[in-house]
């Protein structure tokens, strides 16, 4: 892929080093999406964390889901950071903000070089490949030539996948977890269900970053649903008198949405539901057998018994045709989203990975 005339903003003289600030990678070329269409330029916001060993064999590129940003010391508290298995103290961690994601990265919220206002609706289609190359663009800039580990979950992992067909010499391992090789109908249907909710917010088509805010809200409260089970919700929400009304899911649900639109906004929310809904690792590649066949990294795929939104037999497809995979299943009461709460569970897998095991 060409680079020339992309940059880093940096405060150092470009040497890949520890740094706890967000930085900038600005690659001022149209780039060509999937759907035929292009950006004129994007930007991606990204976090490194530790140092590059002499032998440069040390890198662990995280992936984030759906509403999560560069920083995983933030989102992945207990698997990222100091005397964490995947540790700045031992290892060079990267994490890129996905393109259409508000936390850096070109988004819908962007401003649009060919009109100078921004994109809002007219932001175009972009896809889980697309978001894979653009990390490909910055990877090739870093000058990082191998990555001992790649791991992302959900939407992350899709990207992941995603990275290691369209560049498979780089990758030693891979951690792939709770994640699948073509989105389901069953995913979509959540997913436009939720974008439903923000299509039916009267705001949504104002051109002002705000719109949809209350849509926003109810697709959040939709896609909780997904995100977690039933015997999660039957633990943690349970009333324990006997109302007619004012039941404690309901303040929660209403409480979650409440956090996300504090920090999100709409328009991302639609752009990387798009996104997600596109993902087909086999298009173009001859199908899905024959894309995850050609995979060399050495991959360790993680499923969650009771995940609703990426069911188990999902991960096993992966496990089927990935060359040199492994597969691993945990248990937790809070479905998919086990892979951010069950930190110990995950951990021990990580170091499995990081140690060989299964070789």
């Amino acid at each position: 892929m060409n680079t020339q005339g992309s940059h880093i903003s940096e405060s150092s003289s470009g040497d890949i080093h520890a740094s706890d600030h967000i930085k900038y990678f600005h690659y001022p070329h149209p780039f060509h999406l999937e759907s035929g269409e292009h950006l004129p330029e994007f930007t991606l916001a990204y976090h490194t964390f530790g140092r590059l060993n002499a032998t440069k064999d040390n890198v662990v590129w995280v992936v984030h889901a759906l509403t999560g940003n560069s920083n995983p010391m933030e989102w992945w508290p207990g698997i990222v950071g100091a005397g964490c298995v995947i540790d700045p103290e031992k290892h060079f961690i990267v994490c890129s903000n996905s393109l259409c994601s508000p936390y850096g990265s070109t988004s819908p919220l962007s401003v649009d070089s060919r009109t100078g206002e921004p994109y809002y609706h007219s932001f175009p289609l972009v896809t889980i490949r697309d978001i894979a190359n653009s990390f490909e663009l910055l990877r090739i800039h870093l000058g990082i030539d191998k990555i001992r580990l790649l791991t992302g979950a959900s939407l992350g992992g899709q990207q992941a996948l995603e990275w290691s067909v369209i560049a498979p010499g780089v990758f030693e391992h891979q951690l792939l977890i709770a994640t699948n090789a073509k989105h389901s109908p069953w995913g979509i249907g959540f997913n436009e269900s939720q974008r439903l909710a923000i299509q039916a917010d009267q705001t949504w088509l104002e051109r002002r970053p705000d719109a949809g805010k209350a849509g926003l809200l109810a697709a959040r409260s939709i896609a909780l649903l997904s995100y977690r089970s039933s015997q999660g919700y039957n633990k943690t929400q349970a009333d324990n008198s006997d109302k007619l009304e004012g039941f404690r899911v309901q303040s929660y649900q209403k409480y979650q949405g409440e956090k996300l639109i504090q920090r999100f906004n709409a328009f991302s929310y639609w752009a990387l539901s798009r996104a997600m809904d596109s993902h087909n690792v086999g298009r173009n590649r001859g199908g899905i057998e024959s894309a995850l066949s050609s995979i060399r990294a050495r991959t360790t795929i993680l499923g969650i018994e009771t995940d609703i939104l990426f069911p188990l037999e999902e991960q096993q497809l992966l496990y089927r045709y990935i060359p040199n995979a492994r597969l691993d299943v945990i248990h937790s009461d809070l479905g998919h989203d086990g892979f951010l709460t069950e930190s110990t569970k995950v951990t021990q897998v990580i170091k499995n990975v990081m140690d060989g095991v299964g070789k």
